[in-house]
């Protein structure tokens, strides 16, 4: 069996114990960004999985749309992520 090498950690800790990893993250393919998929993305590079620069290469994003969902998250929480939600949470 071939394991791909990576350059961080293979998997984290998470602080309620479960264990964390790069298969947990949405495909390099996605197109459709559903808020549960943001979050991990968020989720994997505030626990240090993944870099910021990498997440951005890995998924094809701006630097300011990956900035706004970590902005959402820390401000709003998870639910911030969501389209139908985004009036909401929009600032003025």
């Amino acid at each position: 069996m071939y394991v791909k090498k990576t350059k961080g950690p293979n998997f984290v800790e998470l602080p309620d114990g479960r264990k964390f990893s790069r298969s947990d993250l949405p495909p390099k393919s996605t197109t459709r960004w559903v808020a549960s998929r943001k979050a991990s993305v968020v989720l994997a590079v505030s626990t240090g999985l993944i870099t910021n620069d990498e997440a951005c290469e890995m998924y094809q994003l701006s630097r300011e749309e990956f900035e706004g969902w970590v902005t959402s998250v820390k401000v709003h929480g998870v639910g911030a992520l969501k389209a139908t939600k985004l009036q909401n949470y929009r600032q003025l």
